[in-house]
C-alpha cells in the first residue's frame, strides 16, 4: 500500500509554534529571550543614582566613558550646598528603541530643610548595554553648562526672653562686628593685618592671627562684638587704617545692658565644635546658639527654625549670576517668659556694682513666688550665686529655728537665757562681738530673735528631736528640691552628727547651708503665712510638698511679730523708717575659714508688703552693716 505524503495544516504549525515558545521558555533559550525583549536599563539607572549618592561615579556605565570627568564635574556642581550627600531614588524608565529616558528622585537636607524634586536622565544603548547621558539636568533639570547649586542659610530670629509686664530682657539689638576679611588683603600680609586689629581690638593676637591664617580666601574672621552704641572712638577710627580690617552692622539678642542678669540668662554666641560633635543634626559650623544658662537649657524654642535658598549660579565675584530654585522661610523662635522685672532687676545690679566679694540679691514676691530680681555682683566672676550659692545663712536661719521652737511650745514671750556664752560638748559658743549687753539674762524668745542671741537659741537645742529642725525649714520652702526650669538650690539641712553640730545647727552654721534665693523663700514664706515655692520660668511653677507640715495662721503671726521686733528695737533697726507698709527682717552672719583666716559671710532678709528680698555679701563685717544697707536701698528703690 503506498504511503501518503505528511501535509502540515495551518493548525498543526501553529501548535509547533507554540511549542517552540514554550520550550525556550523552559529550557533558558537566552538568546531567544534577548532578542525579544532586549537589555534592561535599570541596572544603569541604579547605579547612577548609587554613584550621586555616594558622590562617586566610577561604577555608573556613561555613555563615552569619563567617570573620573563626571565625578569631578558632579562634585562642582554640588560644592556649593555643603557637607551634605542627597538621598537618591531611580524611578521609572521609558525606552524607544535604542534610547531611554530614566526618573530620579532627589532629596537634600539643607540647614534642617528638604529640598525634594525629580529630574530626567537620557540613556542610550550601544549592542548590550546601555550608558547614561551625563549633563549638569542630571542633578537639577534647569541647570545649564557653566552653572552651580549653591545654598545659603537665612537665619531665624531668635525668640526674646521676655520678663514681668512682657518687657523684652533679652531681643535683638544692633551690633559692629570687627574683623579681617581675607578677600580684602592679601594671604602674605593678612598675618600682620590680624596683629594689628588684634592690638586695637585688645584681644590675645597669637589666637586671633592663628584663626585668620587658617581661614580661607573669602572668609571673614571676627575679632569682637561691639554694642553699635559702646563701639570705642579709637577702634572706629584705627580700624580703617588697617589692610583688610572691616566693620559689619548685625542685630545680636541681647539684653538691655552688658552683664544683665548674666549667670542667669546665659549667653549666645558661635556653636563651639562639641556641640557640633555630641548634635551634629541640629548644629553646623557657624550656627549661633546659647552657650550657658538659659538661652542654652531652652535653645530647642528659643532658636527657631533656619530658613535656606538655593541658587543655580554661573560665573564669579561681581559678574555672577543666580536663578533661585528652591527657598524655605525661617521660622522665629519663640519667646521664653520669666518673671523678672526688668527695673528691679536693674536696681538690684545697681546695688551690687561696688560690692568687691562675691554677692547676690534676690527679691520675691510673695503671694505669687515670682522671682523679681535675681541679681549677682561682679566678685562672683559670672558664678550664679543668686539661685544657685550654697553658703551658711548665719542668724538669717533663726526663723526656721524660732518655728521649731514655736512648734515645741515655746512663744514669743518664753524666757530664754542669753548668757555671753555656752559650752556644748566641749565647744564654746559666743555671741557675735557687738551684741548688746543691756540684751542679756533671761529674755523673752522676741528679743531673742530682735537681738540675734546665738547662746539663747543654742540653749534650747534639746527641746528640738529627729527631724523638728528639717520639718520647720520644709514649712518655709527650705530643704526639700523642685524643679524650677533653671539651676536653683532650696538649701540643706542634715541630721547633726553630735551635740557640737546640732547647737550650731541652731545658728544657722554647722550642716545648714542656704543660697540667697531660698532665704528670700524662707523670709516670703513668714509674710505670706504659706509656704511660698519660687518661680522663675513660665511652666516650671511648683507647689508645696504635700509631706510639709503647712504654716498655721499663728504661727506666721507670730514670727511676724517677732521679725518686726527685729526692725523696730533690734539689729534690722536700718529699716525702721520705711515708707510703706510695715517691714520685718532678720540679719545674720556665718564664719567660715579661708587660707587659714576665720572671714563671716553677711546676710540680711526682709519683707514688706508683697516684696520679700535677700541679700548675700560673702565676706563682710555684719549682716546689718554690710548687707543692710543694700537691702535698705532696694527696698526704698522699689517703693
Amino acid at each position: 500500500m503506498p504511503r501518503t505524503p505528511l501535509r502540515v495544516t495551518s493548525r498543526v504549525a501553529t501548535a509547533l509554534v507554540a511549542l517552540v515558545v514554550a520550550v525556550a521558555a523552559l529550557g533558558g533559550c537566552d538568546q531567544v529571550a534577548d532578542q525579544v525583549s532586549g537589555p534592561d536599563p535599570a541596572p544603569a539607572m541604579q547605579a547612577l543614582a548609587d554613584g550621586l549618592a555616594a558622590g562617586d561615579l566610577a561604577e555608573v556605565p556613561l555613555v563615552g566613558g569619563s567617570a573620573p570627568r563626571a565625578t569631578t564635574a558632579y562634585a562642582a556642581l554640588v560644592e556649593g550646598l555643603g557637607d551634605v550627600s542627597p538621598s537618591v531614588s531611580a524611578g521609572e524608565i521609558s525606552e524607544d528603541g535604542d534610547t531611554a529616558t530614566g526618573e530620579l528622585g532627589w532629596t537634600w537636607v539643607l540647614d534642617g530643610q528638604e529640598w525634594t524634586y525629580l529630574t530626567q536622565v537620557e540613556l542610550t544603548r550601544d549592542g548590550d548595554a546601555w550608558g547614561v547621558v551625563w549633563s549638569p539636568s542630571v542633578v537639577e533639570s534647569s541647570l545649564a553648562e557653566g552653572e552651580v547649586l549653591e545654598s545659603t542659610p537665612i537665619g531665624a530670629r531668635r525668640g526674646d526672653v521676655l520678663g514681668a509686664r512682657g518687657l523684652a530682657l533679652v531681643t535683638a539689638r544692633p551690633v559692629t562686628r570687627f574683623g579681617i576679611d581675607r578677600s580684602q588683603v592679601p594671604a602674605r600680609r593678612a598675618g600682620e593685618s590680624a596683629r594689628r586689629l588684634a592690638a586695637l581690638l585688645d584681644i590675645d593676637p597669637v589666637d586671633y592671627v592663628k584663626r585668620v591664617d587658617a581661614a580661607g580666601e573669602l572668609a571673614f574672621v571676627e575679632g569682637i562684638v561691639y554694642r553699635r552704641d559702646e563701639v570705642p572712638t579709637a577702634v572706629s577710627q584705627g580700624y580703617r587704617a588697617i589692610e583688610g580690617a572691616v566693620a559689619l552692622t548685625d542685630d545680636l539678642p541681647l539684653p538691655p545692658s552688658r552683664g544683665f542678669a548674666g549667670p542667669i540668662l546665659g549667653t549666645v554666641g558661635e556653636v563651639t565644635a562639641e556641640m557640633i560633635e555630641d548634635d551634629p543634626d541640629t548644629y553646623r559650623i557657624g550656627d549661633e546658639a546659647g552657650l550657658s544658662g538659659l538661652q542654652a537649657r531652652y535653645d530647642d524654642e528659643l532658636r527657631g527654625m533656619p530658613g535656606v535658598v538655593v541658587d543655580a549660579v554661573a560665573g564669579e565675584g561681581e559678574s555672577a549670576t543666580e536663578r533661585e530654585l528652591f527657598r524655605v522661610e525661617p521660622t522665629q523662635g519663640d519667646p521664653l517668659q520669666l518673671t523678672l522685672d526688668l527695673d528691679l532687676q536693674t536696681e538690684a545690679e545697681a546695688l551690687l556694682a561696688g560690692v568687691a566679694p562675691a554677692s547676690a540679691l534676690v527679691a520675691i514676691r510673695p503671694s505669687t513666688g515670682a522671682i523679681l530680681a535675681a541679681a549677682n555682683g561682679p566678685g562672683t566672676a559670672g558664678y550664679n550665686t543668686a539661685t544657685f550659692g550654697q553658703a551658711a545663712p548665719g542668724s538669717t536661719f533663726k526663723i526656721v529655728s524660732s518655728l521649731a521652737l514655736l512648734r515645741s511650745g515655746l512663744t514669743p514671750s518664753s524666757a530664754v537665757p542669753c548668757t555671753t556664752s555656752v559650752t556644748v560638748d566641749g565647744k564654746r559658743f559666743t555671741n557675735y562681738s557687738d551684741y548688746p549687753s543691756g540684751a542679756t539674762g533671761q529674755i523673752p524668745l522676741s528679743a531673742a530673735v530682735a537681738n540675734s542671741c546665738n547662746t539663747a537659741f543654742i540653749s534650747q537645742t534639746d527641746r528640738l528631736g529627729g527631724t523638728d529642725l528639717f520639718d520647720a525649714a520644709v514649712s518655709l520652702g527650705l530643704g526639700l528640691d523642685h524643679d524650677l526650669g533653671f539651676p536653683a538650690y532650696f538649701g540643706s539641712v542634715e541630721p547633726p552628727a553630735s551635740e557640737t553640730e546640732a547647737a550650731a545647727d541652731m545658728i544657722g552654721q554647722g550642716t545648714i547651708l542656704a543660697s540667697p534665693m531660698v532665704m528670700a523663700t524662707v523670709i516670703a514664706s513668714v509674710q505670706q503665712g504659706a509656704t511660698v515655692v519660687p518661680h522663675l520660668v513660665d511652666g516650671y511653677q511648683d507647689v508645696a510638698p504635700d509631706g510639709a507640715a503647712p504654716l498655721s495662721k499663728a504661727e506666721a503671726a507670730a514670727l511676724r511679730s517677732m521679725l518686726r521686733g527685729v526692725v523696730t528695737s533690734g539689729s534690722g533697726r536700718g529699716l525702721a523708717d520705711l515708707p510703706g507698709p510695715a517691714a520685718i527682717a532678720k540679719t545674720g552672719t556665718a564664719e567660715f575659714a579661708r587660707d587659714g583666716r576665720i572671714l563671716t559671710h553677711a546676710w540680711m532678709v526682709a519683707a514688706q508688703g508683697d516684696l520679700a528680698v535677700a541679700v548675700y555679701v560673702e565676706v563682710g563685717d555684719s549682716g546689718s552693716g554690710t548687707a543692710g544697707p543694700i537691702l535698705e536701698a532696694f527696698l526704698r528703690a522699689a517703693r
